[in-house]
């Protein structure tokens, strides 16, 4: 004669939340059977009973009702398990950080994560983990420019000042120019890679027409830009510009011009006299990102220039004006913000970083 297991008491909660789990299509499979087997067990079924209607082995059966009957609808949860002992301990991870602060090995310019189990006697695997965990990325890099100037203070006050708090019925120009821009002729089209994928495509062999360099003034409050295009960039290249530019603002209004500190636009003391509206603003020594134009021209590139082909000079002049004219068509001014920059510069040690 079969065993008669024990009855089981439940709460009206507790087979709530029994019935929802055993009805569940999202809950864990498992969950949701072991759900079934209290629910048909509070019957007053059998454990062999249960097995049968279930299809479940019979000793299945007993574990979930001992474990129901223990902890309730928390004891259908799976319990922790001790696992596989851990191959590397803790200290690992200081290994991997001390060794990565050392030369590399002979013939290598940097660690990889190769050469760096090797040197440790552990598995790559075992290296990757600690380097996914300490957010090492050995591959990426990252370069930085420090002003050395010892007024930069001062200078990048001036001239974020004019960005935001311009003077009153005052023009501000932000002023550059992309030198040596070259009008190369190449195939391009698209291609499908082997994965199935469609991409963009260029030949790997190019003609080379000459070059053209383009003076731009971006005009800060409104976002529209002035740009000339020369064969030359010489100071009376940029003087020609700088007249241009002036020349369509009446004479009494207050231009403040925003440059960088190349040597065409210095030593200009003799235009400015010319014209005694306008106020040259230098930026600091290797801080020309505080110039606004230069933003444009990353826009300009991407969207013009990267994978275009030109068949002449003349064509790259035509594509220069006619990006010029469409952007000026939708300009808006830059909107200018700090930026926090953690990491930019070197420190100590990785130690340091990961600590």
């Amino acid at each position: 004669m079969a065993r008669v297991a024990s009855e089981l008491r439940c709460s009206a909660e507790q087979r709530t939340e029994l019935a929802a789990l055993a009805r569940s299509r999202t809950a864990e499979a498992r969950l949701v059977e072991r759900a079934r087997i209290v629910l048909a067990c509070l019957e007053g079924k059998r454990n062999d009973e249960v097995s049968r209607s279930l299809g479940v082995r019979p000793n299945t059966v007993g574990l979930w009702r001992k474990r129901f009957a223990a902890d309730g609808v928390a004891g259908l949860q799976d319990r922790p398990r001790p696992g596989k002992k851990a191959t590397y301990g803790p200290e690992l991870r200081l290994r991997v950080l001390r060794r990565l602060e050392q030369a590399p090995p002979k013939g290598l310019s940097s660690w990889d994560g190769g050469s760096l189990a090797a040197a440790l006697g552990v598995s790559d695997d075992a290296v990757w983990r600690v380097m996914r965990k300490e957010g090492i990325q050995l591959r990426r890099h990252r370069s930085w420019c420090v002003s050395t100037d010892p007024q930069f203070a001062a200078k990048a006050a001036d001239i974020i000042g004019l960005y935001l708090n311009p003077p009153d019925n005052a023009l501000v120009l932000s002023v550059d120019e992309k030198p040596t821009i070259q009008a190369l002729e190449r195939a391009r089209g698209y291609v499908q890679t082997s994965s199935g994928k469609v991409v963009q495509g260029l030949k790997s062999t190019y003609k080379r027409h000459g070059t053209i360099n383009l003076f731009a003034a971006l005009e800060v409050t409104t976002g529209v830009l002035r740009g000339k295009t020369t064969a030359s960039k010489k100071r009376v290249d940029f003087q020609a510009f700088m007249d241009e530019v002036v020349a369509e603002y009446p004479g009494d209004r207050q231009i403040h011009v925003i440059l960088d500190n190349l040597c065409t636009h210095k030593k200009n003391d003799d235009w400015l006299a010319a014209h005694p509206n306008v106020t040259f603003h230098f930026t600091p020594t290797s801080a020309s990102w505080l110039n606004q134009v230069e933003i444009w021209f990353g826009i300009f590139s991407r969207k013009a220039l990267v994978g275009a082909s030109f068949a002449s000079v003349e064509q790259l002049v035509r594509a220069i004006h006619d990006f010029v004219e469409v952007y000026n068509e939708h300009a808006a001014p830059f909107v200018w913000r700090k930026r926090e920059v953690k990491g930019a510069q070197l420190r100590n040690t990785i130690v340091n970083f990961c600590n």
